[in-house]
């Protein structure tokens, strides 16, 4: 269904797409309107987690990232539409279809986009070395780093005992994080009422559980132990939500995070350098100081 819905999008949203200089909001996409901002420029951009599908999907956030931040290379490490939520129930809003646009409309641009299934929208795996739009679907990758290292790229879930060998057990998991993300949702509309930046709850409620945070360490140390078995220099996954980058015995282990929490990516510098970038503190910014110029415009009429 997930893979479907892919080549159905771009058959039908990617030749309507123009190469007029507009984003997909109908925006100049070189800036705000306040001509301050100025877009960065990467090697790779490594995305999962995005959540596709679920309302606890930071769409409008990945928007604004992805709207400022280009690179040569865009991985989309899983997860990236949830398909387990939307068997369950139809939940798609149009910035759900503007962040496959915008992905869509940057590999018909030049960027070399690869996309990597997750558990969640494992359906794509059975089209695997096929093209959509564009974007090239594989099972995993070893990417090669402007300093020479070598990492593998996968998912994840592969890793996690819960979704290898209990699915079931996943699923009523995933129900239960939903309304967890859910809760996250609402608790963030009332902060930002209120003045104050995102902060993640769900986020916060899984750190302080000592069960979550020892299943991190030990699906962080099996993960490694894969990049080991391929013999190469490190390794970058997603599926926990839990951005990261830190040297396993010898092995850099890199975690790009999600967009339902921390709102995180992981990025490639021209000189190899790694980094996570966390995207809520500049959109709140920029949401703000927007709001705050909306305001003295309604003051001063």
């Amino acid at each position: 269904m997930v893979a479907n819905a892919l080549a159905a999008t771009a058959d039908g949203i990617a030749p309507a797409l123009s190469d007029d200089g507009q984003g997909d909001d109908g925006q100049d996409d070189d800036g705000d309107g306040d001509g301050k901002t100025e877009k960065r420029r990467y090697r790779t951009i490594f995305l999962s987690d995005i959540h596709l599908g679920t309302r606890g999907c930071q769409a409008d956030m990945l928007l604004d990232f992805l709207k400022y931040n280009e690179s040569e290379t865009l991985y989309l490490v899983g997860d990236i539409i949830d398909g387990w939520r939307l068997r369950r129930s139809w939940y798609w809003v149009q910035s759900h279809n503007d962040v496959i646009q915008k992905v869509l409309r940057k590999a018909r641009k030049g960027t070399r986009v690869i996309y990597i299934p997750g558990n969640h929208d494992e359906a794509a795996r059975d089209y695997t070395d096929l093209h959509f739009g564009g974007v090239a679907v594989m099972m995993d990758a070893v990417h090669t780093g402007a300093d020479g290292r070598r990492f593998l790229v996968l998912h994840g879930d592969a890793f996690d005992g819960v979704v290898k060998y209990a699915k079931w057990l996943a699923h009523l998991g995933d129900w239960a994080y939903n309304i967890a993300l859910t809760l996250n949702t609402w608790f963030n509309r009332l902060r930002r009422r209120l003045g104050y930046p995102y902060w993640s709850l769900s986020a916060y409620l899984k750190h302080r559980v000592k069960n979550a945070v020892d299943y991190i360490s030990s699906f962080e140390t099996a993960v490694a132990e894969e990049a080991r078995r391929h013999h190469v220099d490190g390794v970058i996954c997603g599926h926990i939500h839990h951005a990261e980058i830190r040297e396993i015995d010898g092995i850099t282990y890199c975690n790009d995070g999600d967009w339902v929490e921390s709102c995180t990516a992981l990025v490639e510098h021209a000189d190899g350098r790694l980094e996570i970038l966390r995207w809520a503190p500049e959109y709140e910014k920029r949401l703000f100081a927007r709001r705050n110029r909306e305001t003295k415009l309604v003051t001063a009429g």
